[in-house]
């Protein structure tokens, strides 16, 4: 996009110097996201864009603090009975949909129904439940096989996909296919009458909300308070198109500069440049499981040699080694259970001939593979450019296939062999809330086809993950951390590719960001 399509694409009248000074204006925020909004549904896919923009729309009935500890949020509180196998929770007074219909247990119970179907911290609490049951129009309860002392921080999970509630008619929609409206009861309603792909999401504030009434905002607990009546997003491809509308007050807050773009607007005492999580965010090299040549163990182990975590997280972030980690394992480095158990094929030193030798010796002999990845979202593009040199060096049959995030998100679903338009291979990162434990830990799962993308059958990684839902103590939770990342260490799901900081651009005029993620509510203009 060049700066004077950005003018076309976001309104010349809107941008001109002399209207950013308007009162009007300082109810306007426009922002640059990450990646294209392609899909609407939080809950069908785990981009964190779409993440992003579930936050803008829905509510949860329960939220997170920073201290990762779970506050009600939709809820008004909740009684525990029968040992606590049974949960009633109360709906706060005043909860009301966009389209101006209240929120009721009936809308709660398809709503969790269907998260808990995609959602691996939800299908842990779907196996321990008997019944998510309708009350009255102000009560669910859950009656459950056995205490699930873990219930509320899964109904308050921050990413990946979070506990939204959608009105009854959306959340019976099949749980494997997209809700085509987005229609939430959360702080910003979305205006799918300018909503452009590609271009522009609008939203606006939602003048029906009722925060909670106490407390600080802090990640997605406490109050959700609107400081500008419209959000625009702005889907702009070019960093420097995207700098030099910050740099002129045209933007007001852009995502993820990529690190060339950041050293420009530290220049910028107009501009201030903050981490958007206070933890690091992990890369992974994902493997699709089902087919030739990554079905094969020892294929997937041979590139352990080969894989230099700092090369991936200094094309993400540069190479000043205090942005990023390159000693990560299968937990958020800093969290309680992150640890170094059977790390050295990865710490050890590396060497591309031994990688060579060992993809030999695990028959490997020209079968083609696919490497897909996007080119329009900073971390995926730079670990996938890195992926294709390497694999391309250690004399894969590599078909290098690079499009938008969009229509990665939407291939990386295909269950079909290479030969049939499917992939092999893919690079993405996740948010340092779905590593902190196994939860909510999507790619750590081993469930096979019911697993995230890639769909590895690991059992003992299902059984030592049922294990630490039953874990009484911290020692126990690390332990069996531990022997969950042995088990990926040899089966590897995926390969860890090293933890890297994610900072964000702002005009030094907004104040009250909270922290964490790309999130609406608190931010305001001095």
């Amino acid at each position: 996009m060049k700066r004077r399509d950005l003018f076309a694409s976001m309104g010349a009248a809107s941008l001109a110097g002399p209207a950013l000074a308007q009162p009007a204006q300082n109810r306007v925020l426009k922002f640059v996201p990450q990646a294209n909004l392609t899909s609407l549904d939080p809950i069908w896919t785990t981009a964190n864009i779409t993440r992003n923009h579930g936050h803008m729309i829905y509510d949860s009935l329960y939220g997170v603090d920073a201290n990762f500890q779970p506050q009600p949020q939709m809820a008004a509180g909740h009684v525990t009975e029968d040992g606590g196998r049974t949960i009633i929770i109360t709906l706060r007074d005043g909860l009301k949909f966009h389209d101006g219909e209240p929120v009721r247990a009936q809308d709660v119970v398809p709503s969790l129904t269907r998260w808990m179907r995609r959602n691996p911290f939800g299908q842990q609490l779907a196996a321990a439940t008997e019944a998510v049951e309708v009350v009255d129009d102000k009560r669910v309860r859950f009656r459950l096989k056995k205490p699930f002392p873990l219930i509320f921080a899964a109904l308050a999970q921050v990413s990946n996909s979070p506990a939204f509630i959608m009105p009854e008619r959306l959340a019976r929609t099949d749980p494997f296919q997209q809700v085509r409206e987005a229609i939430g009861s959360g702080p910003f309603r979305f205006k799918a009458d300018e909503y452009n792909s590609g271009s522009k999401v609008v939203y606006t504030r939602n003048a029906d909300y009722v925060p909670v009434s106490s407390g600080t905002p802090s990640l997605t607990a406490g109050p959700k308070i609107a400081n500008f009546d419209r959000v625009e997003w702005n889907i702009i491809v070019d960093a420097a198109t995207s700098a030099a509308a910050l740099q002129t007050g045209e933007i007001d807050w852009y995502e993820q500069p990529p690190p060339e773009i950041q050293q420009l607007l530290r220049r910028n005492r107009n501009v201030k440049l903050e981490a958007i999580d206070p933890l690091p965010l992990t890369g992974i090299l994902r493997f699709n499981h089902l087919h030739p040549p990554f079905d094969n163990k020892r294929l997937r182990q041979a590139l352990l040699p080969a894989i230099s975590q700092s090369d991936f997280m200094s094309a993400i972030v540069g190479t000043n080694t205090a942005d990023y980690r390159a000693d990560v394992g299968f937990f958020t480095p800093g969290t309680p259970l992150a640890n170094n158990a059977a790390m050295g094929p990865l710490t050890g030193p590396r060497s591309m001939d031994r990688a060579r030798a060992l993809m030999r010796e695990a028959g490997y002999t020209n079968q083609p593979m696919r490497l897909i990845g996007p080119t329009d979202i900073l971390a995926p593009s730079a670990m996938t450019q890195v992926g294709a040199d390497l694999v391309r060096r250690l004399g894969f049959n590599a078909d290098i296939l690079l499009t938008d995030w969009g229509t990665t998100v939407q291939r990386r679903t295909s269950r079909e062999p290479v030969e049939r338009g499917g992939w092999s291979m893919l690079f993405t990162s996740f948010s340092s809330f779905d590593f902190a434990n196994p939860a909510a830990h999507f790619p750590l799962r081993g469930n096979g086809t019911n697993a995230w993308f890639g769909w590895p059958t690991v059992p003992r990684l299902e059984e030592l993950r049922d294990a630490w839902f039953d874990a009484t103590d911290l020692a126990t939770e690390q332990r069996l951390a531990r022997e969950m990342q042995e088990v990926a260490m040899d089966d590897l799901p995926y390969i860890p590719v090293g933890a890297y900081m994610s900072t964000t651009a702002l005009r030094s005029n907004l104040v009250g960001r909270v922290a964490g993620l790309a999130l609406f509510w608190g931010i305001g203009r001095a």
